[in-house]
């Protein structure tokens, strides 16, 4: 994890928070029970839940049993989810009636919330290229009753199509340090070897997925890392040129995206930092930061 100091403003902060065991967090599957009532059922089978501040349908439990363990689990009435999950389906912002394609969607928590905000109208293609994953997906649309999904198996780099969906989620294959909280061994890093592996499965992943959506609606999408000597690359899937500019992807072939340094303080969005530098595709990326706390 030390390769990421420079890149995390208050380190300390940072250290601290993954040493924190996460809270627990569900998301009312509000396309079978509203949240008022899964509240009710669930306080009254004895579990205490906070809703979240920035989202009305998730609640922060605790109890003396596992949360997995309820008929209302069961009878899908809510998918146990990590907070930090929630952020990339509330960034797609799915509208009923769209077209979207969920590009690497076991085991189903983004593909059934994707469901949600579509109101369970028009139409999700949920894709995985794992026979193991897919059956993990399978089970949890069924289990949330989504009725508007197309269950698809195939690499995500070679899925077919082109500009033909509204929305595009890529939830790429990763190292799992973002996962640190939960698995402690992690905490020392991932191997620079695997890191290379998965980032060039990134940018193939980011380049058919910016391909399946009309160019004029293209959004940001970036994954940061950082090189063998530290400095920070991106991987992205419209490839720059060596002068430094963003080059077009190639429809006929093969996308040849490659890493390219970013600048310093310039990599994250904001009011003050909005991506100067970066492709204008990418200017829409954000990093969200974790923190210790009691309440999320």
């Amino acid at each position: 994890m030390e390769r990421y100091r420079d890149i995390i403003p208050d380190w300390k902060a940072f250290w601290q928070a993954i040493h924190t065991p996460l809270p627990t967090v569900i998301r009312t599957n509000t396309l079978r029970i509203s949240p008022e009532a899964l509240r009710g059922r669930l306080q009254a089978k004895g579990f205490s839940l906070s809703p979240l501040s920035w989202e009305e349908t998730c609640f922060q439990v605790e109890g003396d049993i596992p949360i997995g363990n309820t008929l209302e689990h069961w009878l899908g009435y809510y998918y146990v989810q990590e907070a930090s999950q929630l952020l990339p389906v509330t960034a797609l912002g799915p509208r009923p009636g769209e077209r979207i394609l969920d590009l690497c969607a076991a085991p189903g928590g983004k593909a059934t919330q994707i469901a949600q905000y579509m109101e369970d109208q028009g139409m999700l293609v949920a894709n995985e290229p794992s026979p193991k994953r897919l059956r993990a997906l399978l089970a949890n649309l069924y289990r949330l009753g989504v009725k508007c999904a197309v269950v698809t198996e195939c690499p995500g780099e070679r899925f077919p199509g082109e500009g033909e969906y509204d929305r595009v989620l890529v939830d790429a294959p990763c190292s799992g340090e973002g996962t640190a909280r939960r698995h402690p061994h992690l905490r020392g890093g991932a191997p620079l070897g695997l890191i290379r592996r998965l980032a060039a499965l990134q940018r193939r992943l980011l380049s058919r997925a910016l391909r399946a959506r009309p160019p004029r609606r293209h959004r940001g999408l970036l994954h940061l890392y950082p090189g063998p000597g530290g400095e920070r690359r991106g991987g992205t899937g419209r490839p720059r040129s060596e002068a430094g500019r963003a080059g077009p992807l190639d429809p006929a072939g093969a996308p040849r995206p490659r890493p390219f340094p970013l600048r310093s303080g310039r990599v994250w969005g904001g009011d003050g930092e909005n991506g100067a530098g970066l492709p204008a595709p990418l200017r829409l990326g954000r990093r969200v930061h974790c923190r210790p706390q009691t309440r999320l």
